[in-house]
């Protein structure tokens, strides 16, 4: 990749990107295309097709594909929040990767493209640790064209170039986040932004499924100042809230739900919602250790949470053989994988030890109940995944859910980043780019930022 200076810092021009779509439609009943890039030699899968009926859902909207946009400024608010390395190289592209059938669907019919984003949390004011550059340079590359550079959201370089903004080009503008008024708690400093936002474009592109969740003046104000405009759903949104909406309404049953993680009170609401509609809900990570301690069982040094005990003995309670518990666990003596270890029956931590991970028996059982599931949805890894051996329970369940037929959508966060990881994200059906946005919608929550869009 070279960066053409030349004139400024604006454009990158790129001469060895690998990204060619293909597409294939399958013959069996309900299938839809699926849009493959080959991307760094690897085939990514994008859109696995949906094994759900296609009748509308309380969170039907319409999607770009329905709107004319030749000649037309089609501002996107994507999510190209990416992991940086300490020299502000990209870690991590799946982001960018993923908004690309959006962003090629309207430069191939004649459009142009604003692209808009956060990316970390600069705390409203200009940081070039949090500068999108590093995105427009990746996408650069993955579309092999030159992508239009702006060092400003609403300033004076965004709106020269804005203006003088050609079909078929790309204008990434700078980090969002550099505003305070794109967080503000203040309404009216958030229209006010979003009115400058909104006078850019044509059509407003929702794709950030990521910060779907969040009432952000990008993401809410903004489709409210269009007006009449088109406000209208990405490839990539739709297809999150497709997998997540139907495999909560529409289940293909067993339907069993996998619920990892530290803390009970992070995911008290998604637990009650899934014991109301899922078969089965298994209990892994530290949370654990908390439903332990409301058992009277012995924890040792775990990390738990003792003013929630409460609240897990109400779930235990309501759960009854639906809530499955581990067996046993695998200890260390310290947070090390070179710690000494023992496993344990669950309930039965000695002082001096710390649950880090779902022992062998429980791993056994759950591989077994995800194998005769029909759907899975996971959220949340099994121990301390990051550190081997404690990463056992957390490989086991991913290989199994992997190696299923299930339709099996893995919710974001740090579930996400280890089935990455641990090399199985192309066989599963749907790995999520939004941690906090999958998991509301778990807890069955609707998004203000989607229901502003426009209906079918």
């Amino acid at each position: 990749m070279q960066e053409d200076r030349n004139l400024s810092f604006d454009f990158v021009k790129v001469t060895d990107a690998k990204y060619t779509p293909l597409n294939y439609v399958l013959p069996q009943p309900q299938t839809r295309a699926l849009d493959f890039f080959f991307h760094s030699d690897k085939i990514m899968p994008f859109n696995n097709f949906f094994p759900f009926s296609r009748k509308k859902t309380p969170m039907a909207k319409k999607t770009i594909a329905s709107v004319d946009v030749n000649n037309k400024t089609v501002f996107i608010r994507v999510d190209f929040n990416v992991p940086l390395d300490d020299n502000g190289k990209i870690t991590d592209d799946r982001r960018i990767v993923m908004a690309l059938p959006t962003i090629k669907s309207v430069l191939e019919r004649g459009g142009k493209v604003i692209l808009a984003s956060h990316l970390g949390r600069p705390k409203g004011t200009p940081d070039p640790k949090y500068t999108m550059h590093p995105t427009a340079v990746r996408l650069a590359e993955l579309l092999d064209q030159p992508v239009i550079f702006a060092t400003d959201t609403v300033g004076q370089d965004a709106q020269a170039k804005v203006a003088a903004l050609k079909t078929g080009e790309v204008l990434v503008l700078e980090n969002l986040r550099y505003q305070p008024d794109e967080e503000s708690k203040k309404d009216e400093e958030k229209a006010a932004f979003a009115a400058k936002l909104a006078a850019f474009a044509d059509v407003y592109v929702n794709d950030a499924f990521g910060t779907c969740h969040r009432t952000d003046a990008s993401m809410y104000a903004v489709p409210l100042a269009m007006g009449s405009k088109p406000k209208v759903c990405g490839f990539l949104v739709e297809k999150e809230i497709k997998y997540l909406s139907d495999a909560l309404a529409n289940p293909q049953r067993p339907f069993v739900a996998i619920i990892g993680g530290k803390k009970v009170s992070d995911k008290i609401n998604v637990i009650e919602n899934l014991l109301n509609i899922t078969d089965m809900v298994l209990i892994g990570g530290a949370m654990a250790y908390t439903f332990s301690l409301a058992k009277g069982e012995k924890v040792g040094g775990s990390l738990t949470e003792p003013d929630k005990v409460n609240l897990a003995k109400e779930l235990l309670a309501k759960g009854g053989d639906k809530l499955i518990l581990p067996l046993d666990t695998h200890c260390g003596d310290e947070f090390s994988g070179t710690c000494n270890k023992i496993t344990v029956k669950a309930g039965e931590i000695p002082d001096g030890f710390q649950g880090f991970d779902i022992g062998p028996e429980t791993a056994k059982k759950y591989v077994g109940i995800v194998k005769e599931a029909k759907t899975v949805v996971w959220n949340g890894p099994m121990g301390v995944s990051e550190i081997p051996p404690f990463d056992a329970g957390t490989k086991a369940v991913a290989q199994a859910i992997a190696e299923s037929n299930s339709i099996s959508i893995i919710g974001g966060g740090d579930s996400a980043e280890a089935i990455q990881r641990l090399g199985f994200a192309d066989k599963v059906s749907h790995v999520s780019t939004g941690g906090g946005a999958s998991l509301e919608m778990l807890e069955g929550k609707k998004f203000a930022a989607v229901e502003v869009l426009d209906n079918e």
